[in-house]
């Protein structure tokens, strides 16, 4: 296993030639689960605030296991965008990430060969599997045919981080693969 800075320096090297550059670097998100909002950020400056988001039915935090609805806490990339989702637009995250996989291998909920392989995803700037026991598919989402009313009254995703239709539409203007994404 390679320790986390030396990690870290090789993330921020091959980020500079991989996919995940093509995004604007100066716009970034911000979500703040508590708030139930998500900023667009230009650098220091708020660019627009979508409120009201939807985030997953167990709150947020440190996601434990696959299906525990818990929206994780962290800083993402968009790592793929599905823009024939029955969610409207999907923007999936690159989750988990590799201080959440280092958190999971050391409290054996997964193996050296689960955190080598999303180590080796992140290192070369690709999607991390999302099929390992800390859970994927999690992203920024619209509601597609999904109701607006439970939206608007609670939060009701398997832990991602739903918009309005509006919303998602309005945030495609700014967002990308490779956009950076903090959740808080």
């Amino acid at each position: 296993m390679m320790p986390k800075r030396i990690l870290g320096a090789l993330l921020f090297v091959l980020c500079v030639a991989s996919d995940f550059c093509l995004a604007d670097q100066d716009v970034w998100l911000l979500v703040d689960t508590k708030n139930l909002s998500m900023e667009v950020k230009k650098g220091d400056k708020t660019v627009a605030v979508l409120n009201n988001i939807a985030i997953g039915r167990s709150g947020a935090g440190k996601k434990h296991h696959r299906g525990d609805d818990i929206t994780p806490l962290g800083n993402f990339r968009i790592g793929w965008v599905n823009r024939s989702s029955s969610f409207r637009t999907f923007y999936g995250l690159t989750y988990p990430d590799i201080e959440h996989a280092d958190n999971a291998l050391k409290q054996g909920k997964i193996d050296t060969d689960t955190y080598d392989s999303i180590a080796r995803a992140h290192m070369f700037g690709q999607v991390p599997p999302q099929d390992t026991d800390l859970g994927g598919q999690i992203g920024i989402h619209g509601l597609g045919s999904a109701s607006l009313s439970i939206h608007k009254s609670m939060n009701w995703t398997h832990g991602c981080i739903a918009l309005t239709n509006d919303q998602i539409d309005q945030l495609s203007q700014w967002v990308e693969k490779g956009t950076l994404v903090t959740v808080k």
